[in-house]
């Protein structure tokens, strides 16, 4: 079990690093082991201002994981539009949207029971 909890804060950690190596905006994570029936334990949240800034977060993410963990994204969803792409590493599932469609999914009101840490970037 620590061993998990472990590979999750790294994984988290580089996540984030991945997102921040390209400017993403407004990271949050939603802790979601404490609700009931949820599909994983984290997601990870935020957005990019364009088409272009989003794919480039997903990519950044995909290979700062990889170059320190030596992991892969289970499923990758969403890279035809780039709107809205999902990234699911089983535990973590990093969701990176476009500014105007991140309102209006308001995924973060939908998991209001979750802990949520906003992450403070130098933008």
């Amino acid at each position: 079990m620590i061993k998990k909890e472990k590979n999750t804060d790294l994984l988290i950690t580089n996540i984030i690093r991945g997102i921040e190596a390209v400017k993403g905006q407004d990271i949050e994570i939603l802790d979601l082991r404490e609700i009931e029936n949820t599909v994983t334990d984290y997601f990870i949240i935020c957005n990019g201002t364009s088409n272009t800034q989003v794919n480039a977060i997903v990519g950044s993410i995909q290979k700062t994981v990889s170059k320190a963990l030596k992991e892969k994204a289970w499923h990758i969803e969403g890279s035809d539009n780039s709107e809205w792409i999902l990234m699911d590493y089983v535990h973590v599932v990093v969701h990176v949207f476009q500014k105007h469609i991140r309102e209006f999914y308001d995924i973060e009101g939908l998991w209001g029971d979750a802990k949520s840490v906003k992450i403070e970037t130098t933008l």
